[in-house]
């Protein structure tokens, strides 16, 4: 039995899906204004970890992640700029470009992660018309109110609202920030549909019931998430950071327009710290995946660096373990070169794994057991087919190393050998300079009592 950490219910509980088999999957997507940071791509890797550990079990697995290229505010409240207006303004560029330009590098950058793609990735502002349909029907039952910039749901009037969270509406009036809008009758009140300033016509606003605007942050997901998988459907993840307004707001809309729960669990990444703080745009504190490759690092050995810790524990990022795990990665790749396809995975191996996955995802665990695989007794057909089939979670595409011959270019024997001769002259800056050439090449030079070997990074 699968049990996971339900935020809503602030307790592990066993999973049961809706549907007998079938899992119903929404993961809060990227916000396209710029590029994805590592801390992004931390918190898809454990939604990646989870579908593949539920298809693993057994489960067909429909996902929907969302695009948010309209609506979500600087500072992620309800006041300043849009963050896609804001970035095309600084660029000198329009918001659809913008939009457009950064969801290709997240699809690149997910991609080169081997993160699989969501069954459907829909965008903001391709369901507007849901949107609108969805204030309407709020609006109709009373829980919203109009102000001089735009449409607020009223949380006073959700009797459950701080329900995943843990916070009451007291408690969020006492932890409030000064508030900039002071039509709004509760500072915890959120935009559902905000106007368009006077004089300034947007890149991205339509025509709704209430003027010309655009949709607030929470609405999309609310209203993408039931078009595609119904309400309610089975899991919705997040960051942790998204737990206070964010999905407290999603909840408080779709349960109060449709009176059913939105989703049945809740679950959320922690956060990737560097130097002990959380990474964000925000701090500057961030790095993007060109810049880890830039370093000489595979994003394959950030992905087994994300593996190594439970999706619920925070995480600090540094050099020196990606390095680690970079390490950790090529080891692996070197013991399946010689293991063979020719067998079948181990049954007793195969249910620890299970176990180890039905525990919360504990990923450390199943790692570890992966290791077992390789340090036994079975052949080396039982090792491949046992190490692919829990790679098949992992994602680290050690499959396609089995058996592997490395042939090695001319070119790079060249240098390998100059470099060799230098230092067995005694030539050290030569042999520093010829280590680095192979270096850009992408191979690396292991010296030996009597000799060397080359090995690919």
């Amino acid at each position: 039995m699968l049990r996971i950490y339900n935020t809503l219910t602030h307790s592990e509980q066993d999973f049961t899906p809706i549907k007998e088999g079938e899992v119903g999957l929404y993961t809060c997507g990227p916000t396209v204004y710029g590029r994805a940071h590592v801390g992004n791509l931390r918190m898809y890797v454990f939604e990646d970890v989870l579908k593949r550990a539920l298809t693993m079990l057994g489960y067909k697995v429909k996902h929907v992640m969302n695009i948010t290229d309209v609506g979500h505010l600087v500072g992620d409240g309800d006041a300043g700029e849009d963050k896609v207006e804001s970035a095309a303004t600084r660029l000198g560029r329009t918001a659809w470009d913008i939009a457009k330009d950064y969801e290709v590098m997240f699809v690149e950058d997910t991609a080169k992660m081997n993160i699989l793609p969501p069954d459907v990735m829909p965008r903001a502002t391709a369901h507007i018309k849901e949107q609108i349909e969805m204030v309407e029907l709020l609006e109709k039952q009373g829980f919203t109110y109009t102000t001089s910039d735009g449409v607020y749901f009223d949380v006073a009037k959700f009797e459950k609202y701080g329900e995943l969270s843990g916070q009451s509406l007291a408690d969020k009036l006492a932890g409030a920030r000064v508030e900039e809008n002071e039509e709004k009758r509760h500072p915890a009140d959120f935009a559902l549909w905000k106007f368009s300033p006077a004089g300034h016509k947007r890149h991205m606003e339509w025509e709704s019931p209430w003027g010309i605007g655009f949709p607030g942050w929470h609405i999309e997901c609310s209203a993408m998430a039931r078009a595609y998988l119904g309400q309610p459907f089975d899991i919705h993840c997040g960051g942790v950071d998204h737990i206070a307004v964010h999905h407290e707001n999603e909840i408080a809309q779709s349960e109060a327009a449709y009176h059913e729960p939105l989703a049945n669990y809740w679950m959320h990444g922690e956060f990737l710290l560097m130097d002990n703080q959380k990474m964000s745009k925000s701090l500057g504190n961030l790095y993007v995946l060109p810049e880890i490759v830039e370093r000489g690092f595979e994003p394959l050995a950030l992905r087994l660096f994300f593996l190594s810790a439970n999706y619920r524990q925070k995480q600090n990022f540094t050099w020196e373990a990606v390095e680690a795990a970079q390490s950790s990665l090529k080891r692996l790749r070197n013991e399946m070169k010689a293991l063979s396809k020719d067998g079948k995975a181990d049954e007793g191996f195969m249910s620890k794994f299970k176990e180890a996955l039905e525990q919360d995802l504990n990923t450390s665990k199943a790692l570890a057991l992966l290791h077992e695989v390789l340090g036994s007794g079975l052949s080396v057909g039982e090792k491949g087919a046992t190490v692919s089939a829990m790679d098949e979670v992992f994602g680290l595409g050690l499959a396609d190393w089995i058996g592997r011959v490395e042939s090695v270019p001319t070119e790079v024997t060249v240098l390998a050998e100059a470099r060799w001769q230098a230092k067995l002259a005694r030539d050290f800056a030569k042999s520093d300079e010829l280590r680095a050439a192979l270096t850009e090449a992408g191979w690396v030079m292991k010296d030996g009592k009597d000799g060397y070997e080359l090995e690919r990074m």
